[in-house]
């Protein structure tokens, strides 16, 4: 009985989390055909780059939504009505004193983002306008982080789902008007994204203001900004924040050099990079089912449900991985035609097809752990692993095989993946062998 209440609870977290992140996938997709159908590469080298810089700033902030998720579930299983509003305000707090910085400091940011991440000038040229836009963005953005992590914690995917496919749907009406319609090119991805992104901070908050109705508590500000309190959210997030920011290198390092090689490389490995991404948050669904179960069996110390939460998580990742392998072994060729109708792209992109159908079945152990691991609020461990991963494996990995080129650049990419899976694996059986994750 106790199984399959677990697995009912995983498939209603998992399963609107996977069609959540699928939308936003497909957002990445719809930007990239539209753009790609443009008369040249140059501006998918833009937006590419532009990307990059914007997975800096965005990504590192993604130690947000993570680090409110464990918390928010541990508190759920404590069924602290107090702590699950303190724990959201910090996260508020802290997220829109780092937007208020990025949007002061948002001229140096891109110019450097800009000079460090190379690439022709014209490709240049229409990155910096795309970031020149987009950076509006940041202060929304970075709350619908904090929302994210309340509901995913809360165990509400539902609204999750809602939220995602309600900015998601509006993003890419507005990038065919703007950039099909009005023909703003780079500049209407990016104000799609902007306006998206302010509509889905509204419609976040009002979810979140239902969602607390049920649990009756009170808004203590002095808890809120208690210096305590708000080390131990930092002390978390700070670990998440490393993590982050070695994996965001790596992709930024990926596209620098995809850049340095040819605008031809820059744009076929952005799209097979937006394959990578479908993939990627596709999968992520049972992670972040991972994350909320494994964090309300730590705060509530059922080990039970924790090995039941692994087991489910690690069967539906095998399934949907290989799934991915074979739908882009089958379709991958017909997907990048989709992407752009410029055959010189098309024709490189598929030389590195092979290295994205590898990619599943190398993925789901990293993505897996991720979600176990961020649940039981265990960063120090994700950011050594990702230490090693960056510094002592891809890094050197590029060096050593940058001889065969773009396909070395896959090569360490791949190994990159892999070796995460491996290191978190190895402190998983550890952290198990000595007191458990539960610690009972």
């Amino acid at each position: 009985m106790e199984k399959k209440l677990a697995s009912r609870a995983f498939w209603l977290l998992a399963g609107p989390m996977i069609i959540s992140n699928v939308s936003v996938a497909l957002l990445g997709l719809v930007d990239t055909a539209v753009i790609g159908h443009l008369d040249s590469a140059v501006y998918l080298g833009g937006v590419a780059i532009g990307s990059v810089i914007f997975d800096f700033l965005y990504w590192g902030m993604g130690f947000l939504r993570m680090g409110t998720t464990g918390m928010i579930a541990q508190t759920h299983g404590q069924e602290d009505a107090n702590a699950m509003r303190t724990t959201l305000g910090q996260s508020l707090l802290i997220g829109l004193v780092l937007a208020t910085v990025i949007l002061v400091f948002q001229t140096p940011i891109i110019n450097t983002g800009l000079h460090l991440l190379d690439g022709s000038e014209e490709v240049k040229y229409y990155a910096d306008i795309y970031c020149q836009w987009m950076i509006w963005g940041a202060p929304a953005l970075i709350v619908l982080f904090s929302i994210n992590g309340f509901l995913l914690g809360m165990q509400n995917a539902v609204s999750t789902l809602k939220l995602a496919i309600i900015v998601n749907a509006i993003n890419i009406v507005l990038d065919i008007v703007f950039v099909v319609g009005l023909e703003m090119d780079v500049k209407g991805v990016a104000l799609a994204t902007v306006i998206a992104q302010y509509t889905g901070v509204i419609i976040g908050l009002w979810f979140v203001r239902k969602e607390l109705k049920s649990y009756q508590g009170h808004w203590l500000f002095k808890q809120i900004i208690n210096v305590e309190k708000l080390k131990r959210f930092l002390s978390l997030n700070n670990d998440i924040f490393i993590r982050t920011i070695c994996l965001i290198l790596v992709f930024a390092f990926f596209t620098r050099e995809g850049a340095r090689n040819s605008d031809l490389i820059l744009a076929a490995n952005s799209i097979l990079m937006k394959f990578y991404l479908l993939m990627a948050l596709a999968l992520d669904g049972f992670n972040h089912a991972a994350e909320a179960l494994v964090g309300k069996a730590v705060g509530s110390r059922n080990k039970q449900i924790f090995n039941l939460s692994v087991q489910l998580a690690l069967k539906w990742s095998l399934v949907f991985g290989t799934a991915f392998t074979l739908f882009y072994w089958l379709a991958g060729d017909w997907l990048i035609a989709m992407m752009t109708d410029l055959e010189t792209v098309r024709d490189v992109a598929e030389i590195y097809l092979p290295w994205m159908i590898a990619m599943p079945l190398v993925s789901i152990w990293c993505f897996l752990l991720d979600g176990i691991f961020i649940g039981a609020t265990r960063g120090k461990e994700m950011r050594n692993s990702m230490l090693v991963c960056t510094f002592v494996c891809f890094l050197p990995l590029w060096y050593m095989f940058q001889f065969l080129d773009n396909h070395g650049l896959w090569l360490a990419f791949t190994l990159f993946i892999l070796v995460r899976g491996i290191t978190l694996g190895l402190y998983y059986f550890y952290i198990e062998k000595k007191k458990g994750f539960i610690g009972v």
